[in-house]
């Protein structure tokens, strides 16, 4: 009975990085997480990513806050009407300010709160296969895989241009 291992491959830069994950990707293997001291576009487009969903939440946040201000602004001017002058009670020049004050503050909040259901917050327990040298100057990939594709992960990430591959009980 074969069970489940991890196999973590270290690479110094992160174009060796892309290069281990484009491999594995070739021959149908996904790796489980990858570790990266910078954010990298590369490394999340070679993982199959992508844009981010948060940019349409902070879109609709924005219109929403546009519609609201335009919303409340009529809405209260019609409620309680005053003729000043003979002015007409709605005039959307001053409204533009309060609509683009509420489309600020709508797609901040859309923002934060995409930024939190995606991100996973809080992480609290330890992820396998981290090590503090994936923080400072290396990038790891994790590659939970069945015992007897392990062999055939390892030299994959070998011959990608991984420093060291180690393996861990999953």
């Amino acid at each position: 009975m074969s069970g489940e291992i991890d196999v973590l491959g270290s690479f110094a830069d992160e174009e060796m990085c892309v290069h281990g994950i484009e491999a594995l990707r070739a021959v149908k293997i996904q790796p489980t997480r990858v570790f990266s001291p910078i954010p990298s576009e590369h490394i999340n487009h070679a993982l199959g990513y992508g844009r981010s969903r948060v940019r349409a939440l902070v879109l609709t946040g924005g219109i929403t806050g546009i519609l609201t201000g335009f919303t409340l602004t009529i809405g209260t001017s019609m409620e309680w009407s005053l003729n000043a002058g003979g002015k007409p009670i709605v005039s959307l020049p001053p409204f533009i300010i309060i609509a683009f004050e509420l489309m600020i503050l709508f797609g901040g909040l859309s923002a934060a709160l995409g930024f939190f259901l995606n991100s996973g917050l809080p992480q609290t327990d330890r992820l396998p296969g981290y090590s503090e040298h994936f923080s400072s100057d290396r990038f790891g990939v994790l590659v939970r895989c069945a015992e007897t594709d392990r062999e055939r992960v390892e030299g994959i990430l070998k011959q990608a241009g991984a420093e060291t591959v180690v393996r861990e009980a999953a």
